[in-house]
Parts: structure tokens; C-alpha cells; sequence
């Protein structure tokens, strides 16, 4: 009896309980916390430079039409991944992280059922963050795999980038105060529904990753686990975001900037700009510019605000990792949901 005392981890002390908690828990929050002073850092100094001058300027090359260059589509995708590296490999190292030392029952028990209180906490977790959609990615990956919640790993996955708090606060300094308003409201409408839509609709899904190997026990061998972890998320997921990442150069050149002042011409805009920039891949902040271009060739707001919503939000690298993780009619729901939110945004816009 005694002997099972001893073993029974309730029996801990609490120093030794608190010991394995900081052990699981602080890889985690370092990386988390560094990744939030780099991007809060530059962010800051964008808003900054907004403020001072009214005026914001991306680095050209990525997107056309942002930048003064007439790069090609190997060109630009070099330069997107020179403006992205770093927050991609945070988004690699936290995926790991999460995998080796993250307990899939504690993620279970957070996220719990199916439910807007879920979608919330997977939101406010995802905010901070402020990574593009194709460096959280990796997350979406490692905290599906490891909580088999897909609700709620899409919420984390589209709060990074959707509900970026520098990227909303730039919206309101550039545009106006409705414009920021509408696209705060149709991007918590996508946190908290999109993925209860496609859990309703589809059910669960079928994780590709064991969850049961985590070890209650700290070992000495789980640095050398972080980083097969890491290794094994950027095997996967690279070579579908360089994919997506390429075409989505493609369908750059397809954004429309010229409309006819006209009722229907303008809602035709919206749903068009909308379907371009749902694959969009752009780094954090340049659906701004691309947004202001559109209102300055002569589209209507409601595109403008079609862009600011689909942009972030999702695109064709991050739509691919969704795929590959779980299937394509996740993929699908994804794009469809953030597609008529956009659209739907846009349109309240025009017409009120």
C-alpha cells in the first residue's frame, strides 16, 4: 500500500508537481514569448511609422502592384520568404514544442467539447501571435495532431493572422472607423464558426499522428524529441507551402483594380477580389497596401474590406497544411466560410 502511495502522482509533493509542470511548460512559453516580442517589436515600429507619417510602405518585390519592382513569380516568392523566414521558423519550433511537451489530455480538457467557449480560448490563444497564415500553419498542425480538436485548431490558426492586434489598429488609422469595426466583427465571426461549421458538417476527422506517446515523465531525451519533432513538421508542411506560395504569386496578378462605377459592378468586385485573396499568401500587413490600391484604382470599399478579411485570413499554403493534416473537405469548408464572411463583409459595407 504503501509502495502505491509513493507511485500515485496525486501523492506528489507539490514542489515535484510544479517541478514537471515548468519542465513541460517553459520550452513552450519561451518560444511563445520570444516570438511575441519579435513580432510586437516590429509591429510597433509600423504603427509608429503610420502615425508619424500617415502613409504605410511594405517591402515591394512580394506582391505585385505593392512595390515598384516587375519581379517575376520565382522572384517575389524568394522575396516572401525572406520577409517570412523567421516567423516560420518560430511556427516550426512551437509545433514541435507542443508535440514533445504538451500533454494531449491537458490540451483535450482546455479546449474540452465542441462549443463557442472552446473557439474563444483557441482565439485568445492564437491572437498574440500575429503570425501570417503560412507561419501558424505549423501549429494548426501540432496542436490538431496532439488535442485531435479540430474546431478549435482552426480557431488558433486563423486568430494569428486574422486577428492580428497591429494589423486591426492599422486598419483604423488608414481607413476609418467602420471598415476596422466591420473587419474585427467578420473576423471573430471567423474564429469562433468556422470550425464549428466544419465539425458540424463533417464530424471528427482522423488524426495522422499517434497522441499516446507522451511520456508523464521528464527524460533527458526530450530536447533530442523537440527537435525530430520540428524536423518531421518542416518535411511535412514545407513543401506544401512552397507549393501554395507559388501559386498563389500566380493568382496575384489577378487581383482587380479596375471596376466600373456601377451598383453591380461593385459587388461583382467584391465577390471577385474575395475569391483572389482567399489564396492569397501575404505577409503580415500587406493586405493593407493591397486594400488601399483597390480603393485608389477606383473599387469600391466593400472590396477593400474583402481583401482585409480573406487576405490574412487564410491562403493556399495554409489551405494545402490543412489538406495534408486532415483532408480536403476541410480545406474546402475553410475557404468557402472565410470566402462568404468577406464577401458578406464587403457587401454590408456598400450598401450601409
Amino acid at each position: 500500500m504503501a509502495a502505491e502511495r509513493i507511485d500515485n502522482p496525486r501523492n506528489e509533493s507539490s514542489p515535484t508537481r510544479l517541478r514537471r509542470v515548468l519542465y513541460f511548460l517553459m520550452p513552450v512559453l519561451l518560444i511563445v514569448g520570444a516570438l511575441i516580442a519579435y513580432k510586437s517589436s516590429a509591429a510597433l515600429a509600423v504603427l509608429g511609422k503610420v502615425s508619424a507619417t500617415g502613409v504605410f510602405t511594405p517591402r515591394g518585390s512580394v506582391i505585385p502592384r505593392v512595390g515598384t519592382s516587375e519581379a517575376g513569380v520565382l522572384t517575389r516568392t524568394l522575396n516572401y520568404f525572406l520577409v517570412i523566414w523567421p516567423a516560420l521558423v518560430f511556427g516550426v519550433l512551437i509545433s514541435g514544442a507542443v508535440s514533445t511537451f504538451v500533454s494531449p489530455q491537458w490540451l483535450r480538457r482546455l479546449l474540452g467539447k465542441r462549443s463557442l467557449r472552446s473557439q474563444a480560448i483557441a482565439g485568445l490563444a492564437g491572437a498574440p501571435l500575429m503570425l501570417c497564415s503560412c507561419c501558424v500553419a505549423p501549429i494548426f498542425t501540432g496542436v490538431y495532431e496532439r488535442s485531435a480538436r479540430l474546431g478549435p485548431s482552426l480557431g488558433l490558426m486563423i486568430a494569428a493572422p486574422a486577428l492580428n492586434p497591429a494589423a486591426l489598429i492599422l486598419t483604423v488609422m488608414l481607413f476609418d472607423y467602420k471598415v476596422g469595426m466591420v473587419r474585427l466583427g467578420a473576423s471573430i465571426a471567423a474564429v469562433l464558426f468556422t470550425g464549428l461549421i466544419a465539425e458540424g458538417i463533417l464530424g471528427g476527422t482522423k488524426v495522422h499522428c499517434d497522441t499516446d506517446k507522451w511520456q508523464a515523465e521528464a527524460r533527458p531525451e526530450d530536447f533530442v524529441h523537440f527537435l525530430r519533432a520540428c524536423f518531421r513538421v518542416a518535411i511535412r508542411l514545407f513543401p506544401v507551402i512552397i507549393i501554395g506560395v507559388v501559386l498563389s504569386m500566380v493568382l496575384a496578378q489577378m487581383i482587380p483594380v479596375r471596376v466600373v462605377d456601377s451598383t453591380s459592378a461593385k459587388l461583382l468586385a467584391i465577390v471577385v477580389v474575395a475569391a483572389v485573396a482567399v489564396p492569397l499568401a501575404l505577409p503580415t500587413f500587406f493586405e493593407i497596401p493591397l486594400a488601399l490600391i483597390l480603393v485608389g484604382s477606383g473599387a469600391p470599399v466593400g472590396a477593400a474590406v474583402a481583401m482585409l478579411i480573406a487576405g490574412p485570413s487564410v491562403n493556399l499554403p495554409s489551405l494545402f497544411t490543412i489538406m495534408r493534416t486532415t483532408n480536403w473537405k476541410v480545406a474546402a469548408i475553410v475557404a468557402v466560410s472565410i470566402w462568404t464572411l468577406a464577401v458578406s463583409a464587403g457587401v454590408f459595407v456598400t450598401l450601409f
